[in-house]
């Protein structure tokens, strides 16, 4: 089994393709993803934002990077590229398996996830 990136999305940026920033900048984006030619897809969250973006919102002299996508300049088509490639190189035997290894990227939408036995 493989992932296969279905679309992106952001919360933060009405138009993805249109969006020019001037100066740093960071921004929440969604990468939809399941398996590959099946119908179905997960968020997984990144930030896409610039290193001096990211300085500038570190909170202390120490800053973790899972789930930051660093960029020099946004292109849309660059960051589609890049996570459609990441995506072909996750594959597994199950999809939970899969998107472990997508979550390395971006934060999966199940990766906390722990089912709960019936009451």
């Amino acid at each position: 089994m493989q992932a296969e990136l279905k679309r992106l999305h952001s919360p933060d940026v009405t138009d993805l393709n249109a969006f020019r920033p001037n100066g740093p900048f960071g921004f929440l984006l969604q990468a939809m993803v399941g398996p590959q030619g099946a119908d179905g897809e997960e968020a997984f969250d990144v930030v896409v934002c610039t290193p001096e973006w990211l300085g500038s919102h570190m909170n202390g002299p120490i800053q973790p990077g899972r789930h930051f996508l660093l960029v020099r300049d946004y292109s849309y088509e660059a960051v589609e590229y890049y996570l459609r490639a990441f995506c072909v190189s996750c594959q597994g035997n199950t999809w939970p398996e899969v998107a472990r290894r997508v979550g390395r990227i971006g934060k999966w939408e199940f990766e906390d996830y722990t089912e709960q036995p019936a009451a």
